[in-house]
């Protein structure tokens, strides 16, 4: 079944060069963007306070650091081979080939470890960047780097590192981020001056929640 459900993604950019081109440019800047998404959330806070936003950051990029962890060790436990090796005959690839193991996806893992993460600051803005998890985790299957269940334990993986560093490690994840805060003040007070404008729009539609 697992098999199944790639070569149907998988197979669905078989010559569709304009389809092929958009996915694979999703796949190269997706996770970047993705990644600068998350680190501006910490700007939606006013300079010097520790509040939801900032907090959030944080919690976000310690669970996906953690789930990349939990990653590594699963891969010395169990090294799955990617699609495209296991079976050259039923997938195309369409991205740079992979030494790691197949299992878990690690863009999955980030992804769905940061989106988890924020949304229990916030369901508005957790749901949009877990609607963008899901968008990446699809792309991988489609150009040829992972099964399905790569990416629904991925998914697992993240959920599980989120809750954690959300829940059981929320006080060493606060003295983390005052930590931070004190250190990166001087910069932020430039970029309020800078964009002011702009955080005030993105402050406006954060109270919508």
């Amino acid at each position: 079944m697992d098999l199944r459900v790639f070569e149907f993604l998988n197979g669905a950019l078989s010559g569709r060069d304009g389809l092929e081109d958009f996915v694979t440019a999703f796949g190269v800047w997706s996770v970047p963007l993705f990644a600068a998404a998350t680190l501006s959330l910490w700007f939606l806070d006013q300079p010097g306070r520790v509040v939801r936003w900032k907090l959030a950051t944080v919690s976000a990029c310690t669970a996906a650091g953690l789930g990349l962890l939990v990653n590594q060790a699963i891969g010395h436990i169990w090294f799955r081979e990617r699609p495209y090796a296991a079976h050259p005959a039923h997938a195309d690839l369409f991205a740079s080939a992979s030494g790691d193991p197949s299992f878990p996806s690690d863009h999955a893992t980030a992804a769905f470890a940061i989106a988890f993460a924020v949304l229990f600051f916030s369901p508005r803005v957790g749901s949009v960047l877990l609607a963008a998890a899901m968008a990446i985790g699809v792309s991988r299957i489609v150009v040829g780097l992972h099964y399905p269940t790569d990416v629904l334990a991925g998914a697992v993986v993240g959920l599980g590192c989120a809750a954690f560093v959300s829940l059981a490690a929320r006080n060493p994840v606060e003295r983390a981020t005052a930590f931070i805060n004190r250190a990166t003040g001087p910069v932020e007070e430039g970029v309020t001056r800078r964009f002011g404008k702009a955080r005030r729009s993105l402050r406006r539609w954060r109270d919508a929640d």
